[in-house]
């Protein structure tokens, strides 16, 4: 483990993770969405491309397919539609469940803070049986730091550039998981503490943190 990285807590602590492409794969769901959305409104949406670059706001990628005076009302639509097409499809990522599991073991918290709209980010945990204790949604990369610090986090776990920043934000470990539209050489080269091939690996780095505190 790095030297940098600050002990965990004498305390149990508090886990953040992101949802899209840290737990959860939503890329079949989201590019359905965005077909139908497509149809819907007879704008042209390169689904394909729009799921490979999820993280940001919906707003950021609506921007690339719609003018601007119709974004709020086209986003709106999005998320009306999202769980007609989006829920079913997606599937937890390996190691999710493992994850949070590992958190409760050392008696600690796991928390979702994702840029997502937040009513369907809790139809996704609902339908795959994942139950953090608490979701919070709408924030976006150094925004995220509002909800980490509010809950006290100690580690945020994340896929995007936007993540790692967040968690710095907020002063807390940033671990990154490769399993996003981010390698793990960009995720490094943020200022990520730690980066996993995905979130199998994460209960054994997070037995690390907690034995070195």
């Amino acid at each position: 483990m790095a030297s940098t990285i600050p002990p965990a807590p004498s305390a149990p602590p508090t886990v953040g993770f992101d949802l899209d492409m840290t737990l959860i794969d939503s890329r079949p769901g989201i590019r359905a969405c965005y077909r139908a959305l497509a149809e819907r409104t007879g704008t042209y949406v390169d689904a394909d491309l729009a799921v490979s670059r999820l993280g940001p706001p919906l707003a950021d990628e609506l921007a690339n397919w719609f003018p601007a005076e119709r974004i709020a009302e086209t986003a709106e639509l999005y998320r009306a539609m999202y769980p007609e097409y989006a829920i079913t499809p997606t599937p937890a990522l390996p190691g999710a469940r493992e994850a949070m599991a590992a958190v409760r073991a050392r008696g600690g918290r796991a928390i979702v803070v994702t840029a997502k709209y937040e009513p369907n980010a809790k139809l996704h945990l609902a339908h795959l049986g994942i139950e953090p204790d608490a979701v919070i949604g709408d924030l976006w990369a150094e925004q995220k730091a509002l909800a980490l610090r509010e809950h006290g986090a100690s580690v945020y776990v994340g896929d995007h550039t936007g993540d790692v920043r967040g968690a710095r934000t907020a002063g807390a470990v940033s671990v990154a998981v490769a399993t996003g539209p981010c390698d793990a050489t960009e995720l490094r080269e943020a200022g990520a503490d730690a980066v996993l091939t995905d979130l199998t690996e994460f209960p054994r780095w997070f037995s690390g943190y907690c034995s070195d505190s």
